[in-house]
């Protein structure tokens, strides 16, 4: 279900015994949590009947050991189960993420335990599990099928994708509503853009928006490259301008600014793929000037603002089409070797400006 269904599920028939929430997305993930906290527990008992457990640190027998036991200081209880995935039966390799290999005994008892307890759940007990890690696009939608196999005993599953960009300028243009923000579409998929239509991101850079602006005048371009995080549109596109002079020194500088500024590196590739892969439509729609691409993009109905123009049309000045093209292809592999196991991002994105500068 989504998470409109479950908010309204909730609240018209009250919590079930057991839910599953699947998906990386954190920002409806909390309002969920914090709406099932409301309806699962009374405010007298919000402090002693919530209980935090994390599968990778305790096993899902001692999960459900402590979930059939009765609390002396609360009568109703919300159990949040965090690493949902690590309690999969895990192969050979011990990465537990190869359903071929053979389930260990300890995972074939928990799952057992689990159909076990939601035969029969404990009277006032509500418990979720919770899986964050994985998606539901590319290597990682085999991994949360392996999930929602697993835990396919709960029947309340809910899930939390990723916003693309339609419904991050949906949930932008309900925010900015609610706080009276006056802001033009082309300057709210701005905002979208810069922050990769991250939910949370969204919501902080409209609060920090509306206490600049205090209703007074609308929101300009000029507002939100002073108040966003910097880190996404002007480091961003100083790495691609760099890396499109070959001048490896600076590439790997700026990288190391967006390091030391706490930028997720996974959204800071991301931001870098859509440059270059507007960049490509432009070069292959034979566009130069800013003018023009904006023309051509706001033709097409995609959201294209001067500014961002002009990023692209500096773009294709420094990678002719078969640079970008081969861009392409080392982003690709970053973001492949970004989701895999790995001792640090940083390495996987100095080996990607390496290889570029070395062209």
């Amino acid at each position: 279900m989504t998470p409109e269904q479950f908010l309204a599920e909730i609240d018209k028939r009250g919590p079930a015994p057991a839910y599953l929430f699947l998906g990386p997305e954190a920002y409806f993930r909390e309002i969920c949590r914090k709406a099932l906290i409301e309806r699962a527990l009374p405010p007298e008992e919000r402090e002693t009947g919530l209980t935090r457990h994390d599968l990778s640190e305790l096993s899902l027998a001692e999960v459900l050991d402590d979930v059939r036991s009765m609390s002396l200081f609360a009568s109703s209880r919300l159990i949040y189960v965090t690493s949902a995935e690590a309690a999969l039966p895990r192969g050979r390799n011990g990465s537990g993420e190869d359903g071929g290999e053979e389930a260990s005994p300890r995972s074939e008892t928990g799952g057992e335990l689990l159909r076990s307890w939601l035969a029969h759940p404990s009277p006032g007990v509500v418990v979720v599990f919770e899986c964050s890690r994985y998606g539901f696009q590319g290597e990682d939608k085999s991994k949360i099928e392996r999930v929602r196999k697993f835990y396919g005993a709960i029947q309340k599953q809910v899930e939390f994708p990723h916003l693309d960009e339609r419904s991050a300028l949906q949930l932008a243009s309900a925010l900015a509503k609610e706080k009276g923000l006056s802001i033009g579409r082309s300057e709210l998929a701005m905002l979208v853009d810069s922050v990769a239509a991250d939910a949370f991101r969204i919501a902080t850079e409209l609060e920090k928006l509306s206490l600049l602006t205090a209703g007074r005048r609308p929101v300009t371009v000029e507002d939100i490259l002073a108040m966003a995080p910097d880190a996404r549109a002007s480091n961003i596109f100083a790495l691609v301008a760099a890396l499109g002079r070959g001048d490896r020194r600076r590439s790997l500088e700026i990288l190391d600014s967006l390091i030391r500024e706490g930028e997720y590196l996974p959204l800071a590739l991301s931001f870098l793929a859509t440059q270059c892969r507007l960049a490509l439509v432009a070069a292959e729609a034979n566009l130069r000037s800013a003018s023009h691409i904006e023309a051509y993009f706001r033709r097409l109905g995609a959201p294209m603002w001067r500014a961002r123009a002009e990023q692209i049309a500096q773009t294709l000045a420094a990678f002719p089409k078969g640079r970008l093209q081969a861009m392409m292809q080392s982003i690709y592999a970053a973001d492949k070797a970004l989701r895999d196991t790995r001792p640090d991002d940083r390495v996987v994105m100095e080996k990607f400006v390496l290889e570029l500068t070395g062209r």
